[in-house]
């Protein structure tokens, strides 16, 4: 579990339930790690080497096809939706950064997850062109939003919109299965107060979002980067950190989870020391149990059954 939301680059978009993200035009290697995530603990090869992460692509014989390119429907990708029916690969090719927390994953998209995204991206969906501004107000009417940086495959995010139907969700990832999952999970249970964003977090905070628009912001299990050279990848950082600030109302709660101690020990100092928030754990550690309305996840526990070790941190806007 040396994750999981990714997950926001940032993101983004975050281990347990989304490490973070923004997806590249081309492919890179696909990490390992939690397997519902938009990217895993490390990639499979080192992405500030030369020649990419992936390092020598290996030739396939000619005429040898996958077994899923046997099928009348073959293997979707984001490419493959048409324009306004479903993610697209890379909706900001022009304002690529120069140092991104993540690695996108281009897995499997099952027929459920590609006829979800078909079906309710138009309605749900957002794509992060790092350019056209968001109107929160006619996404979620009156509600406060939280921003979700990297969910996974959506299983908690879900469950989080159904505790409190009052509150909307803009998740943000570039994982495309889990984006399909999220959508069709909240369709089956009837929620209309979760929207899903494609693309890299740091765009859709500083490009599209404005003023202090947002009543959270949640981090759970980013990308640990665990090796030294990668930890400048890591999304929790002091300018992250100042631009989550920027977009959150006074007294909104910045909500961190990891399984990697050495990371939560990263965590809790850029936190701590910014100007802009003040810790809502009250403990001595500075770490918070894990609060009653963030579930845990299937993946989660199975961390825990290792001996893996979860922290939780909770830090609230200042005004």
């Amino acid at each position: 579990m040396a994750d999981t939301a990714d997950t926001v680059e940032a993101s983004a978009a975050g281990e347990a339930t989304g490490r973070d993200q923004a997806p590249a035009a081309t492919p890179e290697a696909e990490p390992t790690g939690d397997p519902d995530t938009a990217s895993g603990a490390d990639a499979a090869g080192d992405p500030d080497a030369t020649g990419g992460a992936a390092g020598s692509a290996r030739r396939r014989p000619p005429g040898h096809r996958r077994p899923w390119e046997h099928s009348e429907n073959p293997r979707p990708t984001p490419g493959q939706f048409p324009p306004g029916v479903g993610p697209t690969a890379n909706p900001a090719p022009d304002h690529a950064l120069s140092i991104r927390s993540f690695v996108p994953r281009r897995s499997r998209v099952t027929e459920a997850q590609r006829l979800a995204l078909v079906r309710l991206w138009s309605r749900w969906g957002l794509e992060v062109d790092a350019e056209t501004a968001v109107d929160l107000g006619a996404l979620f009417g009156e509600k406060p939003v939280v921003l979700e940086i990297g969910f996974g495959m959506g299983e908690a995010t879900v469950e989080m919109a159904a505790a409190d139907p009052s509150t909307g969700i803009l998740a943000v990832d570039v994982h495309t299965p889990g984006q399909g999952n999220l959508l069709r999970l909240a369709e089956q249970r009837g929620l209309d107060n979760v929207r899903v964003a494609n693309g890299d977090a740091n765009h859709l905070l500083d490009d599209m979002l404005s003023g202090r628009c947002l009543s959270g912001v949640r981090v759970f299990f980013p990308d640990p980067w665990p090796k030294k050279r990668h930890n400048k990848r890591r999304i929790i950082q002091p300018e992250f950190v100042e631009l989550c600030a920027s977009r959150m109302a006074p007294g909104a709660l910045l909500h961190c989870a990891t399984d990697w101690e050495e990371y939560a020990e990263h965590m809790l100092e850029v936190l701590s020391a910014s100007p802009s928030f003040e810790n809502a754990a009250g403990t001595e550690s500075g770490y918070a149990p894990r609060p009653s309305f963030r579930p845990l996840t299937r993946f989660e526990q199975q961390g825990i059954n290792k001996g893996h070790v979860v922290n939780d941190l909770l830090f609230r806007r200042l005004p």
